[in-house]
């Protein structure tokens, strides 16, 4: 299939779509100004179809059409959130592909793109095998919900703004209820009124009396089994016979890593088994492509033409263009530190190595000023443990963008507290390069029933700066898993957490230090620990915990470092 030079721009807004059950879903529709059919991309959304922003991909072939998903803006229907088990998502999706395909402007070749809710709902789509669908670009959303919400803590920043600013606007209006009306509205109710008002919410469970129908119900619904798994993205990649394209980033709270190795070990044909395809960058979810991630440069290379390698995976799977995207790595990843792209047959890449760190000090690890040390081997000497209080009427901040996005940050903006404790390596003589997830083996007791800790891999530069590379946390009662039985602390004995930290690919370069950071908090990415043993999402009582860190033969505290092939 051949087709040569730019086309203009048809546009239609408002074009209705007939589903199944009758509900009509409603998109706008960008399609070249030229004679015959064309492929087609689908984009379905919850947030207020676009009306603008797809001229490029025009003028490169394509008709694309962007859907307000149902019960959304201008679609009829009633709207069902992502987090509960019953909607007619896949259903609506499946209907829209094979709507498109029967277009007289399409060609019968359709794939389907967008990020982040509007990828869950390309995965959703996908399991139900529309005939015409013949890729997607699914990009940043993880294969479960509670790999967003629920790491056994509740993540109140995002979410409850997410909430308030981004879907109930429009459920408001709907339901006749005063504005806001808009998320534009909301988002400056939000920054110049009533962001500390949201962020101090006691209990988190009070938030639903300020919600709109049906999103109250459904948000009560998750609050009380905020660890259900309703998406099942397992299941649905031994459905899914297309392949996708993905790209997240180090930084990424949706960070969806995770698809990859599971289409390619469970993919329902060899097409997605080998072609899917994932780009991990030092990016944010609301910085994917981007080379700046909050304050931190990581150089031109880190830049990427996002629509540029769209285009170039749909002109092969949907124009069936001989361009090499067939032939790409299954993985291109970006290497901080050393400013270069890797790639790999899989992820985590295959032939690395451990390097493993012990937790050492004096007893005076308390911030960077501290004598704690990551050493290469762990001795008596080493032995005295390290004492911190977390007050969770003090919380340690989170360091993130005030659109309330984690990403990359400096954390000597927190060297002052004597609630973190810093570990750090001497400087180092040779560069070590890592790839993958390190883990933090912490050996603590707490005061307290139930309690959480953070820990915090950071490159620390010769001038000071210290770049949080990956991060990681446990809360008490779930360090079997999430998935096991609660099991509180005794107060004042010793146990074990592990710790798994985000994945990432950095190069740590000579003359640099490996920094770890312990704390207990890290308030509003995460909720507080109430530290008292109950149900933190409907309860108001906080209790302050002495917190200890072992670090001794009989309790050998490390760092387990992913060293790169």
């Amino acid at each position: 299939m051949t087709m040569h030079g730019a086309f203009g721009v048809l546009t239609e807004m408002n074009v209705e779509m007939p589903m199944r059950d009758g509900v009509a879903l409603r998109g706008n529709l960008w399609r070249p100004d030229a004679a015959g059919s064309f492929p087609a991309l689908l984009m379905r959304t919850p947030y207020g179809k676009s009306v603008g922003g797809f001229e490029r991909y025009v003028r490169a072939g394509y008709a694309v059409l962007c859907q307000d998903s149902r019960g959304r803006y201008a679609s009829d229907g009633d709207f069902v959130v992502f987090s509960e088990p019953k909607h007619q998502e896949a259903e609506d999706g499946y209907d829209s592909v094979e709507w498109v395909a029967q277009q007289s402007w399409c060609n019968g070749r359709v794939g389907t793109m967008g990020a982040s809710y509007c990828a869950w709902m390309q995965w959703t789509l996908a399991r139900l095998r529309p005939p015409h669908l013949l890729a997607m670009a699914a990009v940043s959303i993880p294969t479960t919900l509670a790999d967003v919400d629920w790491w056994g803590a509740f993540r109140p920043g995002r979410r409850i703004k997410w909430w308030l600013g981004t879907l109930a606007p429009d459920l408001r209006k709907r339901a006749g209820m005063p504005p806001p009306h808009t998320p534009a509205e909301a988002r400056q109710i939000w920054d110049e009124l009533e962001h500390g008002r949201w962020l101090g919410l006691l209990p988190w469970s009070e938030v639903v009396n300020h919600l709109p129908p049906p999103l109250a119900d459904h948000v009560a619904s998750w609050l009380a089994d905020p660890g259900r798994k309703p998406w099942k993205f397992a299941e649905a990649h031994k459905a899914i016979t297309v392949p996708n394209l993905d790209v997240t980033g180090w930084y990424d709270h949706c960070c969806s890593i995770a698809h990859l190795p599971a289409m390619q070990q469970n993919g329902a044909s060899e097409t997605a088994r080998s072609q899917t395809k994932l780009v991990i960058g030092p990016y944010a979810h609301n910085t994917l492509g981007k080379r700046v991630c909050n304050d931190v440069d990581f150089g031109a290379q880190a830049q990427l033409d996002l629509d540029g390698l769209k285009i170039r995976w749909f002109d092969h799977w949907l124009k069936e263009l001989d361009n090499g995207a067939d032939r790409e790595p299954a993985v291109r990843y970006f290497v901080m530190g050393a400013g270069r792209w890797e790639s790999s047959p899989t992820w985590p890449p295959p032939g690395g190595g451990e390097s493993t760190f012990f937790l050492a000090s004096d007893g005076g690890a308390n911030g960077a000023g501290g004598d704690g040390r990551l050493v290469p081997a762990v001795s008596e000497e080493s032995a005295k443990s390290d004492q911190f209080t977390y007050n969770p009427h003090d919380p340690v901040p989170t360091l993130w963008s005030r659109a309330l996005f984690a990403g990359a940050s400096d954390r000597r903006a927190l060297d002052h507290r004597r609630d973190i404790l810093v570990y750090r390596s001497e400087p180092l003589e040779d560069a070590m390069e890592i790839a993958g997830s390190a883990q933090v083996v912490l050996h603590a007791a707490s005061s307290a029933p139930d309690t959480d800790f953070f820990a915090r891999l950071i490159d620390e530069h010769p001038d000071g700066q210290a770049i949080e590379v990956a991060y990681g946390m446990v809360r008490a009662r779930y360090r079997d898993g999430v998935d096991q039985e609660e099991k509180l602390l005794s107060p004042g004995k010793p146990a074990q957490f592990t710790i798994r930290l985000t994945n990432t690919a950095v190069r740590f370069l000579p003359g640099h230090r490996i920094r770890v950071d312990v704390t207990s908090s890290d308030f509003p990415n995460f909720d507080r620990n109430h530290n008292t043993g109950g149900n933190d999402l409907f309860e108001t009582e906080m209790a302050s915990a002495d917190q200890t860190v072992l670090h001794s033969p009989d309790h050998p505290s490390c760092l387990i470092l992913p060293i790169a092939p």
